[in-house]
């Protein structure tokens, strides 16, 4: 195997044989070449030509006024605030998707949060632990009221009127015991 010029096919190497190849001069061969990156001419571009370019991040970013690009003094298109006519204190019973649940309590807050960039919000107190939390969400305090018994919920899934508290020990008058 001392001859350089012939294929190593000419060896007649088999399946399953090892060979132990040893590069003796490592730039001239394919494997230095991809590592030698002295002879590769760099793309570079100055920042003023970047900043010329319509096909960057950058002209993106300033198209659709993003990150540093957008003007925090200039109002921001978001849906009207639409005036919620509940009040504060009034017993109410919110809309529940299981057939025969009457989730019923007293609303404590009724506006904006932070939780929610958009839109009023309603704040209840249930009668019963049903709820998501004491008033709070994410450390801002909107009401109190027990553990597990305050919801924030969309005005629409409210319904004000007179929901006396749901008493299950009550049998009603027609029943004895």
């Amino acid at each position: 195997m001392d001859d350089d010029s012939r294929p190593l096919g000419f060896y007649s190497v088999h399946d399953k044989q090892v060979l132990k190849i040893i590069d003796t001069d490592p730039n001239a061969s394919l494997t230095g070449q991809l590592h030698d990156t002295s002879n590769v001419e760099k793309f570079e571009l100055t920042s003023e030509e970047y900043e010329k370019r319509q096909d960057t991040v950058l002209a993106y970013k300033q198209r659709n006024k993003i990150g540093r690009f957008a003007n925090p003094e200039e109002p921001t298109e978001k849906t009207p605030v639409t005036p919620v006519n509940i009040s504060i204190g009034s017993r109410c019973e919110v809309e529940s998707t299981e057939a025969g649940l009457h989730k019923r309590g007293t609303v404590r807050f009724v506006g904006p949060t932070k939780f929610a960039p958009v839109g009023q919000w309603v704040g209840i107190e249930y009668d019963e632990p049903m709820g998501k939390n004491d008033g709070s969400v994410q450390g801002e305090k909107y009401f109190t009221c027990n553990p597990s018994h305050g919801v924030f919920v969309r005005p629409e899934k409210v319904t004000v009127g007179d929901f006396p508290v749901i008493d299950e020990l009550d049998m009603g008058e027609d029943e004895e015991m």
